[in-house]
């Protein structure tokens, strides 16, 4: 272990193999703003220079630090000898990334994505397997827990959630009271509810992880019985009790529907949930990541995401792509309705993606149990207009332009006997392992969010009063 290896171990207060060139400042709980300030100090004070601010920028990795200890060692100066790579004038060479685009903030184990291969996995597990062998049950734990659970652990965790369902009295009246509002408006208002009735932490306190996981699990059972309590509200019912030993796409569905629901039903939404799950860096995943980052706790972060996630170019456009089925009307007008579009300038719902260049993964899935749900119903005109305009949009397919998720699921919704605006509170209710997911992995390392903007407006401007302007 070199000098300099041992000075960045004592001013972060790690171990001294814990100091490798791929640490990086944020990379690990030690070294935050705080930390990093106590490593310029002792920069300073080995090598006797005075750290401005472009070496504060500069100088934000283990192999920076090295690079500018090796330069000191041969003699280098103030001059650029001693300033890392890239980091003198970082500001004027800055790069803008509009929306963040190409930009990875942080590291995970959650969620790989491979969008050129459309490649899709939970902790290493193929969302094929898990979609067509596992249950949401196992999923929640293996995205919250992180392993997927063995019989008697799979047992305990479906308990927990059965436990949980029961929403508190009011959280359940202010349900009720929205029941003219749109479900994602209620939604969003009633998980912020459920802040006032979680764990009571000692006032000044931050939300400890234990803390956090616990009211994570509470809402992945509480957020399905919000969305479907308002939808009985609004129908004139009140909401069933579910059977105590119902699965969660169970209990959910008898709520939703007023009845207990048809084994193909129970298949489609349990898959459904499944491949909602997770989809790494989203925007609501993003969202939530920010909130919890600031410490503002588990119920905030899902709330915020819930707020995002409601936005029409992120989940709200699966509310949207359920209108294509009508615009196109029958499977004969999918070619001509596509042209149309696309002479327009005009995107077709349901098609492409910000990760994928070829078909989303998830697709497949949702397609099988749509046909099981039309068969059972007797009318496929539905599926076969999807089926028809995806025919018509192969062409695009190969510039990555290729069916998405949103697709057949909107069309699912609508077999069930359910309404359009219910397609996204269905999404939100399959994403909530993921977002808890997130939102720990964030807490459990975390650091402030807090990325820069690039000035363009005007300076030195001088103020007037208001008569003289």
């Amino acid at each position: 272990m070199s000098n300099v290896d041992q000075l960045i171990a004592r001013a972060l207060g790690i171990a001294e193999d814990r100091v490798t060139d791929g640490l990086e400042y944020q990379s690990i709980r030690e070294w935050d703003s705080l930390g990093h300030v106590s490593l310029l100090v002792a920069i300073e004070q080995e090598y006797g220079v005075e750290i401005d601010d472009d070496l504060t920028l500069g100088l934000r990795s283990v192999a920076a630090v090295r690079e500018f200890a090796a330069a000191r060692a041969l003699g280098g100066t103030r001059g650029d000898a001693g300033v890392p790579a890239g980091a003198a004038g970082q500001e004027e060479r800055r790069t803008v990334h509009r929306g963040l685009e190409g930009v990875v903030f942080d590291r995970t184990a959650i969620t790989h994505i491979d969008g050129a291969e459309g490649v899709l996995e939970y902790r290493g597990y193929s969302i094929h397997d898990l979609a067509e062998r596992s249950s949401f049950e196992e999923v929640a734990h293996l995205l919250v827990h992180g392993e997927l659970p063995d019989a008697a652990g799979l047992e305990s965790f479906a308990k927990q959630l059965r436990a949980l369902r029961t929403l508190p009295a009011p959280v359940l009246g202010l349900v009720r009271s929205l029941a003219h509002a749109h479900p994602m408006e209620a939604l969003r208002t009633c998980v912020s509810a459920l802040g006032a009735f979680g764990p009571q932490r000692v006032p000044g306190t931050d939300e400890s992880y234990a803390e956090a996981l616990e009211t994570g699990v509470s809402l992945i059972a509480r957020i399905p019985m919000i969305v479907a309590a308002h939808h009985a509200f609004r129908t004139g019912r009140e909401p069933l009790q579910p059977p105590e030993d119902a699965t969660h796409a169970e209990a959910f569905l008898t709520v939703l529907l007023g009845e207990r629901p048809s084994p193909a039903a129970v298949r489609f939404i349990d898959k459904g949930f499944i491949v909602h799950a997770d989809h790494s860096s989203n925007a609501s995943a993003f969202t939530a990541r920010v909130a919890i980052g600031c410490r503002a706790g588990m119920t905030a972060a899902i709330t915020a995401a819930v707020a995002a996630f409601a936005g029409s170019v992120h989940g709200g456009a699966a509310e949207r792509v359920v209108g294509l089925i009508d615009q196109v009307g029958s499977p004969g007008n999918a070619r001509a309705h596509v042209e149309a579009l696309q002479s327009r300038g005009e995107p077709v719902m349901g098609f492409g993606h910000r990760v994928y260049r070829t078909e989303d993964p998830r697709v497949r899935h949702l397609r099988s149990t749509v046909v099981e749900l039309s068969e059972e119903r007797g009318d496929t005109t539905g599926l076969d207009i999807l089926d028809a305009v995806a025919t018509a949009m192969r062409p695009y397919s190969r510039h990555g332009v290729a069916p998405n998720v949103d697709l057949y699921a909107g069309l699912a919704y609508r077999l069930l006997g359910l309404p359009d605006d219910l397609a996204v509170p269905l999404f939100v209710v399959g994403r909530t392992p993921g977002w808890v997911a997130q939102a720990l992995e964030q807490q459990s390392n975390n650091v402030l969010i807090r990325p820069l903007l690039t000035y363009d407006g005007p300076h030195g401007r001088t103020y007037r009063k208001a008569d003289g302007r």
